[in-house]
């Protein structure tokens, strides 16, 4: 193995072609500068120079030898400056999960100035519910991660940022009796076929939706499961029920659905989530995301 001071050494001889300048550029005696050159040609079984008493030339080893030791000298210098970077959270790299709710408030603007203005560190996006994000926080595949859950309902071992709080409305087929009406009371809602999500990706606000019906004396009748709040909206609009989403999905207009307030309806929250051992990198975006909240 060549260490980086033989190439140092080397190099500074190969430019000088001087020892003894070559030496004081060095500040090392010339010397133990020429002993560290016969070494280094001994471990690589080729002259690198050739010597005269009046001058030194590089050898066609040396000639071939010079553009890869100043290249391997250069990456060597930017290490430290890599490493000075990836511990200031300006290098490296993020995983981010989010549920798709999320993607129709802010967090596409957050993700654009951030990588405006942090163009060395990667993102890496998964969208994911919250049962899978958990997973792949245990599994350490996920470095933070946008969760939906009922208010003060939060994943244990994590820390979070409260980024938006929001009541839930009801989604209703355009056709139907109800939308005439501006705002809904509870009971209104309360009969409606439900297309809903399973408990598992979001068991508290799912909980919170039952004790709202719960509350009000009525047990939700439940026509069909389905994950993806898209396919949700696209259910209700072919008239298999309605569907309680967060109200920043009013956002995604899709022909025969309307959305509509009720009166006391439960909240939702989403939360930027993180491991407490999360690398700097990690910590620069969650403070990018504080940032935008603030602005």
């Amino acid at each position: 193995m060549i260490d980086l001071r033989s190439l140092r050494q080397f190099v500074a001889v190969a430019e000088e072609l001087h020892f003894g300048r070559a030496a004081a550029r060095l500040h090392m005696t010339q010397p133990p500068l020429t002993q560290a050159v016969r070494k280094l040609e001994a471990e690589l079984g080729a002259a690198l120079f050739e010597r005269s008493s009046r001058s030194v030339a590089l050898a066609p080893a040396g000639v071939a030898l010079l553009p890869a030791a100043r290249k391997l000298l250069q990456e060597a210098e930017g290490l430290a400056e890599l490493a000075r970077a990836a511990a200031a959270g300006q290098r490296g790299r993020v995983r981010l999960g989010f549920v798709s709710t999320v993607g129709f408030g802010e967090l596409p603007r957050w993700l654009k100035r951030f990588r405006d203005a942090h163009a060395d560190i990667e993102l890496s996006l998964r969208e994911a519910t919250l049962d899978v994000q958990l997973r792949a926080f245990d599994a350490g595949e996920l470095d933070a991660g946008f969760i939906i859950h009922a208010p003060g309902s939060l994943p244990p071992g994590l820390h979070a940022l409260t980024v938006a709080r929001e009541a839930m409305v009801l989604a209703l087929e355009a056709d139907g009796a109800l939308p005439r009406r501006s705002r809904l009371r509870a009971l209104d809602a309360l009969q409606l076929p439900l297309v809903i999500f399973p408990r598992e990706i979001a068991p508290s606000l799912f909980d919170a939706l039952l004790a709202f019906y719960r509350d009000h004396g009525a047990t939700p009748r439940i026509a069909q499961e389905a994950i993806q709040m898209q396919t949700i909206v696209n259910l209700v609009s072919a008239g298999m029920g309605a569907a309680w989403v967060p109200a920043s999905v009013m956002g995604l207009q899709r022909s025969g659905v309307v959305y509509k307030p009720v009166a006391g309806a439960p909240a939702s929250e989403t939360s930027l989530v993180w491991r407490d051992d999360a690398a700097p990198a990690v910590r620069r975006f969650v403070a990018h995301v504080k940032e935008q909240l603030a602005v």
